[in-house]
């Protein structure tokens, strides 16, 4: 039987799937050749060719080799010019150029970047940017989603504290795990993130998951990094903050602290001096106008949201807030990104 909760996650993906479906159609999208604007940035972070399990709570990022080489093709097709994402504020601005433009970006640093998407991108001679904390990198910050899907994966129920003592969490059936997931993700957003996210530890600790495994598993390290750099002239590294938190929710210290360290820590890795950045989380609710003001100001000339739109002459005036589309991994069909690329799916959510 499923919950409240996971009668509307359905939901809402059968209706991201039913627009995606509509605005697929030819005919739909010839009515709208405008909708696609100057071209747009797509959002990755898992590439592997591992098959979704039945409690996957982060299968929205993961996505296949063979889509994402379905993607790329789908962008060249549509006569998309792939770019490096530092390098649009220079072609947006010059108004003798009227091509539309891609750039791929693909957030965290995940090993399976380096063995499954690089090679695709070189094939295709397509630039991409692969954004970084160096917590993680550095092995001192787990990623709570990670772990708590790994703990929550391994145990039919489990103790925890929300804040009014400790409780047992049951999490039996599928339906039960995804809803103790969102439970944990809502503590995460709620609460101070650094304190939640030791908690989550701790009780994964308690059953015998270790969440720094779990990043030394699937991040790469900092000799991997330079390695990728090194010999891949199409690959560049961006900032992801130091900690992989909420910028929004942290002081201004803090602000300028996880921007600047997480640039200078980058440069150091690979000797190459990031010239963009990602915002963690990315949604209205975890960057604005103070954010992206701390960025600029750093010296980054281009930071990207996960907030869903195309690329514009209006581009210029938001270039520390530009959206990025996500390739999500509920919905891999090369129509998809088509349909993505078109726009119209933009439209249709206003």
């Amino acid at each position: 039987m499923f919950s409240l909760k996971s009668a509307k996650r359905i939901l809402k993906y059968e209706i991201i799937r039913a627009g995606l479906e509509v605005s697929a159609i030819p005919g739909i999208r010839a009515l709208f050749p405008k909708a696609g604007g100057r071209g747009l940035i797509f959002t990755l972070h898992h590439v592997r060719p591992d098959a979704p399990p039945a409690f996957g709570p982060n299968a929205i990022l993961s996505v296949t080799p063979q889509f994402l080489e379905e993607a790329i093709n789908a962008a060249l097709e549509l006569n998309l010019t792939p770019v490096h994402l530092h390098d649009l504020p220079t072609l947006l601005s010059d108004p003798t150029d009227l091509r539309s433009f891609v750039a791929f970006t693909l957030d965290d640093g995940y090993r399976n970047n380096a063995q499954f998407a690089a090679p695709l991108f070189r094939k295709y001679k397509v630039p991409y940017t692969i954004f970084i904390s160096p917590g993680l990198t550095q092995r001192t910050r787990s990623m709570w989603w990670e772990t708590a899907e790994a703990l929550i994966r391994l145990q039919d129920k489990f103790d925890f504290d929300f804040g009014q003592g400790t409780e047992i969490i049951t999490a039996a059936s599928v339906t039960q795990k995804y809803d103790a997931f969102d439970r944990l993700a809502a503590f995460v957003h709620a609460n101070d993130e650094d304190a939640a996210v030791a908690r989550i530890d701790a009780a994964a600790h308690q059953y015998g998951v270790d969440p720094l495994t779990i990043v030394d598993n699937l991040i790469m390290t900092t000799d991997e990094l330079r390695q990728l750099v090194s010999d891949d002239a199409f690959a560049h590294m961006g900032a992801h903050t130091m900690t992989h938190v909420n910028l929004k929710r942290v002081d201004r210290a803090r602000l300028e602290s996880e921007i600047r360290q997480s640039i200078s820590t980058l440069h150091g890795f690979t000797g190459v001096k990031p010239r963009s950045f990602s915002y963690p989380y990315g949604y209205k609710s975890a960057t604005g106008d103070r954010e992206a003001d701390a960025v600029l100001s750093a010296g980054i000339p281009v930071a990207v949201t996960t907030q869903p739109g195309v690329l514009s002459s209006a581009s210029l005036d938001t270039m520390g807030l530009l959206p990025r589309v996500s390739l999500n991994g509920l919905f891999q069909k090369k129509r998809y990104v088509k349909a993505l690329v078109s726009g119209i799916p933009f439209k249709i959510a206003k």
